[in-house]
């Protein structure tokens, strides 16, 4: 069979294609592309600010009670440039592309995408506060449906773009526990992502060895609301009860034993507690998500914490769990950016598939006669509506 020369641009779109099947987590996700990242007078910076939905609170009578609408974003940044380098030959170029992609993409991408997914998966799932089940036990079907009333809680679209992600030793688990949930259908004639398993539950499982594990922060028993600034808003809390050594990390959930979630629109209370999500603590001093808003429009609690409220944290203190991850599409938000094309080069390409946009460029080194070849992908990942989101801490190994 003849040879052909791979061109730049075939290389980079079966980079892309090996990428997007390997995206078990990113590739369900809000994916966000903007080509104006590398026009040259068109800058935009290295921020994409995503709308969020406008809130109201509703009226009772006759009365006209106008409300300001204020609009909110979330500020993507995509600044965050990762890569894997390489070096092939004139004469690997002229090998047939499943070949090449066989020996030399697959094991790139691989280890590109798989780093990109860790990094985000860590740090999206720190941003998200709802929780159910028993950490350090595998999670019962009971469990997973009170993570999937979670979201349904929070408003979060009821369509077929759920996803749950879990690692492997407790998604064996709950396929033995649940197999009489997983039975072929005619869904498995499509494509689907790698380390997809089947849909069950309303959700699109995938097993995934990228889950975040957490490790909780030291022994934090007797944690209670100190006085300090109790208001709307609010974002930090002061709090006594803790030691120098008895500090949550970011990432631990707590909740506060009189503050109840409400309903988005009705703003009727629920019968569980509202849960928040440290973003760095001292001993004196939480920083938390979300704020806790007990009146208007952003409402999300029944009441503002009064002093001396008991805080009580999710699991054993210094202990890891895998964090499972059960989420709407919309939840987090994925974006790339194009890279600027360098001149003066034998061999680049630029190409976007499905959001993901990759450059290769590969150019011969004079001074060590090598020719290397640089893959990159600029990126950014947000949680959009983290309360679309449910972490579900399991058994692990």
């Amino acid at each position: 069979m003849a040879q052909t020369i791979l061109t730049p641009t075939a290389v980079t779109r079966e980079i892309l294609r090996v990428a997007h099947e390997k995206l078990s987590f990113l590739g369900t996700v809000e994916r966000q592309y903007d080509d104006r990242f590398a026009k040259t007078g068109a800058k935009i910076g290295d921020t994409l600010n995503i709308r969020l939905p406008n809130k109201y609170t509703v009226r009772t009578g006759k009365t006209l009670n106008a409300q300001d609408t204020t609009e909110t974003s979330v500020a993507l940044v995509v600044a965050t440039q990762k890569g894997v380098d390489m070096n092939f030959s004139t004469a690997e170029l002229g090998m047939q592309l499943d070949d090449f992609s066989k020996r030399i993409i697959v094991p790139a991408i691989s280890s590109l995408v798989s780093d990109i997914e860790a990094s985000a998966l860590s740090t999206l799932t720190k941003n998200v506060y709802n929780h159910v089940g028993t950490p350090g036990t595998l999670p019962t079907f009971l469990q997973l449906a009170q993570a999937k009333a979670k979201l349904n809680k929070s408003l979060a679209p009821k369509d077929m773009e759920r996803c749950l992600q879990m690692e492997s030793i407790d998604m064996a688990g709950e396929v033995d526990a649940l197999k009489g949930l997983f039975h072929d259908s005619k869904e498995v004639a499509k494509q689907y992502r790698e380390g997809y398993v089947s849909r069950a539950l309303g959700f699109d499982w995938y097993e995934n060895e990228r889950v975040y594990t957490h490790t909780t922060g030291l022994d934090f028993t007797g944690a209670a609301v100190d006085n300090g600034t109790l208001a709307d808003g609010m974002t930090t809390l002061t709090v006594d009860g803790f030691t120098a050594s008895q500090a949550p990390v970011a990432g631990d959930i707590f909740t506060i034993d009189t503050v109840f979630a409400v309903h988005p629109e009705t703003k009727v209370a629920y019968a569980h507690l509202q849960q928040f999500v440290i973003v760095s603590a001292t001993v004196t001093e939480l920083t938390f998500q979300p704020a806790i808003y007990s009146t208007g429009a952003n409402q999300n609690t029944n009441s503002l914490p009064v002093n001396n409220d008991v805080l009580v944290f999710v699991g054993t203190a210094n202990t890891a769990y895998p964090n499972h991850l059960m989420y709407h599409k919309e939840a987090f938000a994925f974006a790339t950016g194009d890279l600027e094309m360098p001149e003066g080069v034998h061999f680049a390409a630029r190409e976007v598939m499905d959001g993901l946009s990759c450059r290769i460029v590969r150019q011969y080194d004079i001074n060590n006669d090598n020719i290397p070849c640089r893959i990159d992908i600029l990126h950014g990942f947000k949680a959009l509506r983290p309360e679309w989101a449910c972490r579900i801490m399991g058994k692990g190994a």
